[in-house]
């Protein structure tokens, strides 16, 4: 863990905040992003950066998912529940992103020793225990089973899940991504998952396991925490906690240089999105 707080303390952050950006922001858009500002960092044309986002109604698949026997079933699913669908280029399985989650990364520069998955991990389960200090609640990094997109450093408390993480890594710049779940149902939304797996698998054999999701193991933090928080709430617990780990933070857009490298990034997601849900 300690390791984890060496990295949220960069000597300069530099913010990118696109959590408010409406409908039309779309989830590919983010994937390039990222890719954009690994690029960027890993190369030392820009310091370390912090970017918040918000998609709506937009199912995030793995690659795995997109191997489901009856994927077309479990895709029209979420199509008459008004939900949209991409691919990540990162790992994991499906997650819900509505307006009341909100998506954090934290982009940093592989240096000498470079960064290992673990301590990518620890450094955004340790922003988040800052970001919820006042809460008199323990967050815990555990795998919980029955949860959507399970993985190691799922967090919790009280063995309910509302965030997960996960990694990207390019020319030496990390982009460690979690979701929080701030508001809303946790257990509506992993309801949409689980029939998404009903439909999509059926009862197929399949080499790959799928998660056997119970909804009852997800919450929001604002039913975790027995109190109404917004992502605008969220956002400012954010960005008072890069504040108290830097010597400096500041916001930003894309310069020209990143520009050009968004747009190739984002040419080739769209690309590969549609190679993967061809025939579909």
């Amino acid at each position: 863990m300690e390791q984890g707080k060496q990295l949220l303390q960069q000597p300069v952050w530099r913010i990118i905040d696109q959590s408010s950006l409406g409908p039309y922001f779309e989830a590919l858009q983010s994937f390039a992003m990222d890719d954009t500002l690994c690029t960027s960092v890993g190369t030392g044309h820009s310091p370390a950066v912090a970017r918040a986002w918000v998609h709506h109604q937009t199912i995030v698949l793995g690659i795995q998912d997109t191997k489901l026997p009856y994927l077309a079933d479990g895709l029209r699913t979420l199509e008459e529940k008004g939900y949209r669908y991409i691919v990540r280029n990162s790992g994991g399985l499906a997650v819900v992103l509505d307006e009341g989650v909100l998506n954090l990364s934290l982009v940093l520069p592989e240096k000498d020793k470079g960064i290992d998955i673990n301590r990518g991990y620890d450094a955004v389960w340790q922003l988040v225990k800052e970001m919820f200090a006042d809460f008199p609640a323990t967050i815990e990094a555990k795998e919980i089973v029955g949860s959507y997109c399970p993985g190691s450093y799922d967090l919790s408390i009280n063995g309910k899940k509302f965030a997960g993480i996960s990694q990207r890594r390019i020319r030496n710049g990390v982009a460690v991504q979690i979701y929080l779940c701030v508001d809303g149902s946790g257990s509506e939304r992993a309801k949409i998952i689980q029939q998404f797996y009903e439909e999509g698998k059926k009862d197929a054999e399949t080499k790959f396991s799928y998660p056997n999701i119970r909804p009852e193991v997800m919450a929001s933090l604002s039913e975790l925490l027995g109190t109404s928080l917004t992502v605008p709430d969220v956002m400012l617990r954010f960005l008072n906690v890069l504040k108290a780990n830097g010597d400096r933070i500041y916001a930003s857009h894309l310069d020209e240089h990143e520009m050009a490298w968004y747009e190739s990034y984002y040419t080739r997601i769209i690309e590969r999105n549609e190679k993967m849900l061809k025939g579909v």
